[in-house]
């Protein structure tokens, strides 16, 4: 689906007024129920404690206290209003809640956080995602640092405050550290960033019911990854189909010692679906993926313990180069003859990357339709610059479409981004995942599509779609402590039967 940036949102939600029609104060309504409910769903029998701001968050989270009163919940509320002044809505639920006789103490000049028992859950509804600067001091700062000095479990409404919907230059600014954050109709950018997950906890979005037709209107290069998006980009077999038509890819992966990346890599790709495999190994490697993946055909280097071969590329319909490949002087040379010579498109992972790190102008050679797969550190070294997860993004789509390639950001909501600039957050994955050979097995996966005929940037999404669902279905089964790369693909069938 697509998210938008803050801005956006709020011309959606006027949208949404205008055109459903709906009064502002009943939109809150509708949000604040949907609020209540989740937050009765998991928190049952708890006492809570609410602050609010004087903005509309504030206002959702005016409405959240009375319901929660209502459903015979223990119910504390704070009001920080250091203006003295409140939204329209937020004044309106201000009344609503003194009709239903819920005392609320207004904070408005100096703050002392009150004595609140650990087994009160926080409801944190000072700021929503519209913050444009951060809260360095004054009172809103110290409410947020007493809620977190707290030790009771914080409930994030929308966002935790402080945080920002999108660029979050945050230093020494103070932050809500919630256990759990109920988004609104969409998630943020923020919500996703690595570098704020101490703050957001566990993230749920939570429908509202905004406009659709007002998001079908609205443009945005923000996309996340669900099974809806993923489920109609598949392609049906014909009962009357074989296996060339799915495809010839050649992995080229492996040195002494590393045979296990290859094996996965493979295994990985024919558990995608591709029509036939083809693995170029080292002599060295060749019979141990000769019995560890007997679906694949081996094309056998001349060097011993390493890639060293010019490779003629024609006859597949897709390469992959890079798991467990080294980094030898030989393995560099054959590596940039591969990308100068193939008329196909390629996958590069690993070795592959830090290869192309000291070789940047070959990103320019790369085949139209080729996929970059870097974790963080692979990337900072493709780029020479450090930083944020934001900023590592923002680098990417400029790599992509300067390149006309697709690169695919590993980590938590792995991010594919296409050279049109759109940005895709996948949802699927879990720490469990955090092992090695879990990029070999993506790097298969993603060969295996592109070779059947996928676009780069539909091979690149379902790849780490699917990655992370099987992923999820073998941490349910084996938790994620234990969980190991060879276990991925262990679950892809049902990750792919469960899907198609």
């Amino acid at each position: 689906m697509k998210f938008f940036s803050t801005s956006a949102i709020r011309e959606l939600d006027a949208y949404t007024i205008e055109h459903e029609p709906i009064a502002s104060i009943d939109l809150m309504e509708r949000a604040a129920r949907a609020l209540t409910d989740a937050i009765l769903s998991r928190y049952a029998g708890c006492a809570f404690a609410v602050f609010a701001g004087p903005g509309n968050n504030g206002g959702d989270g005016l409405a959240v206290a009375r319901m929660l009163y209502n459903a015979g919940c223990r119910v504390c509320v704070w009001l920080v209003n250091p203006k003295g002044k409140l939204s329209p809505d937020c004044a309106v639920n201000l009344e609503r809640l003194a009709e239903c006789g819920i005392p609320v103490t207004e904070i408005k000049d100096r703050f002392s956080m009150p004595a609140i028992d650990h087994d009160t859950v926080i409801l944190d509804a000072l700021f929503g995602s519209g913050l444009n600067k951060p809260v360095n001091n004054g009172i809103f700062a110290d409410v947020i640092r007493g809620i977190n000095a707290s030790g009771c479990r914080v409930v994030a409404v929308d966002m935790p405050s402080g945080l920002m919907g999108e660029d979050n230059a945050l230093h020494d600014a103070a932050v809500i550290e919630a256990s759990h954050t109920l988004t609104l109709q969409f998630p943020k950018l923020s919500l996703l960033m690595p570098e704020n997950a101490g703050y957001v906890g566990r993230m749920e979005i939570l429908e509202i019911g905004l406009s659709g037709e007002g998001m079908e209107k609205m443009a945005s290069c923000f996309h996340y990854t669900d099974e809806k998006d993923i489920k109609p980009l598949f392609k049906l077999r014909g009962i009357h189909s074989h296996k060339g038509e799915y495809g010839r890819a050649l992995l080229v992966a492996g040195s002494k010692g590393m045979a296990g990346a290859s094996v996965l890599a493979a295994r990985g790709a024919l558990r995608s679906g591709v029509g036939l495999l083809t693995l170029h190994v080292p002599a060295c490697n060749n019979p141990i993926v000769q019995v560890a993946v007997p679906e694949a055909m081996t094309s056998i280097d001349g060097n011993e313990c390493s890639f060293s071969d010019f490779i003629e590329t024609s006859k597949y319909n897709a390469v992959a180069v890079g798991p467990g490949l080294g980094q030898s002087s030989k393995s560099e040379k054959a590596l940039l003859h591969l990308i100068g010579n193939s008329r196909v498109p390629m996958v590069l992972d690993a070795d592959a990357l830090n290869i192309l790190a000291r070789n940047p102008g070959y990103l320019s050679r790369l085949p139209q339709g080729s996929i970059i797969t870097p974790h963080p550190g692979e990337f900072v070294r493709l780029t020479g610059v450090g930083g944020t997860r934001l900023e590592s993004i923002e680098r990417a789509a400029r790599l992509a479409k300067e390149n006309n390639i697709c690169v695919v950001l590993k980590g938590a909501y792995t991010v594919v981004v296409a050279p049109d600039g759109n940005l895709h957050f996948n949802t699927t994955g879990n720490p469990g995942m955090a092992t090695g050979g879990s990029g070999d097995v993506l790097t298969g996966i993603i060969l295996a599509l592109l070779a059947q005929g996928y676009s780069s940037v539909d091979a690149a999404r379902i790849g780490a779609y699917m990655h992370g669902l099987a992923g999820d279905l073998a941490a349910a089964a084996k938790g994620e402590i234990s969980l190991v790369a060879g276990d991925i693909v262990e679950y892809l069938p049902a990750a792919f039967k469960s899907v198609t």
